[in-house]
């Protein structure tokens, strides 16, 4: 699924900052059950304009998976190797642009996802993401 999230970067974080400054889709790639309290703990991946930089981790969403999400046309990645982690539903989740009760763009197609939460998984066991905690 495909949510509008206030995601923090990395280098945001770094400089102390505890809000994203900008609303942009992001991709749930995992969600677990909390041992403690059953609260779902979801992984989001941003979805951005800009290219992967040199050694970065991303994957350009296809023309036509970005039309049915209602995105615009420009080209766009899904970041792979920083990850915003939170308790659903969280507080920085926002409303479809345009909308006051959607809270979704919709979901990529299960080929992609699973390559996106293949290389997402390789790139943690390799200790190679960046994962942000939002609570």
């Amino acid at each position: 699924m495909v949510i509008p999230y206030a995601y923090l970067w990395r280098h945001e974080h770094r400089k102390g900052q505890e809000e994203g400054r900008k609303v942009r889709p992001s991709v749930i790639v995992l969600a677990v059950q909390s041992l403690k309290d059953g609260t779902p703990r979801v992984t989001v991946a941003p979805i951005t304009h800009t290219p992967p930089a040199k050694g970065g981790e991303a994957i350009e969403l296809p023309p036509r998976v970005k039309q049915a999400l209602g995105l615009d046309d420009d080209r766009s990645w899904i970041v792979l190797d920083e990850v915003n982690q939170f308790a659903w539903p969280g507080y920085d989740i926002r409303p479809v642009p345009g909308s006051k009760d959607r809270f979704a763009y919709g979901f990529i197609p299960p080929k992609l996802y699973d390559t996106v939460i293949g290389r997402v998984l390789e790139l943690a066991a390799a200790r190679r993401v960046t994962e942000i905690s939002r609570d």
